[in-house]
């Protein structure tokens, strides 16, 4: 693993905690597919109105003062992660009923001690 896997592997460390300590449980980490990768997915089980299935965007930015990893989520990327969430949902029939949402950790600082900001409900597929 060289450097820039390890600041992210660390980062995804730090953003997956986050989100466990929140009450989100995981269902998958680094999850490829031939359309792309999806850095985490979590159940939001707690949600009002039923559980919700969270794709997770993790961006990291050493300095957020051109924009930060929130901003770096532009169209493009979005409709990969859709795509990609849409492979990892006809792989896993059991969600099928289950709703969706896509999130965005954006990360800056130390990797190892990232500041974290939690964009819940970035995006949505059909703003494509």
């Amino acid at each position: 693993m060289n450097q820039t896997q390890a600041r992210g592997a660390a980062v995804e460390a730090a953003a997956r905690a986050h989100l466990l300590r929140a009450g989100l449980r995981e269902v998958a980490a680094n999850a490829r597919s031939r359309l792309g990768e999806l850095d985490l997915v979590m159940l939001d089980a707690a949600r009002p109105g039923g559980a919700e299935l969270v794709f997770v965007e993790v961006r990291y930015r050493r300095d957020a003062r051109f924009g930060g990893g929130g901003a770096s989520v532009d169209a493009s990327k979005r409709r990969k992660l859709v795509r990609a969430a849409g492979q990892f949902l006809a792989a896993h029939p059991e969600f099928a009923a289950t709703a969706c949402r896509f999130d965005v950790i954006d990360a800056s600082g130390d990797p190892a001690a990232p500041t974290l900001v939690w964009l819940r409900d970035a995006f949505r597929a059909d703003d494509l």
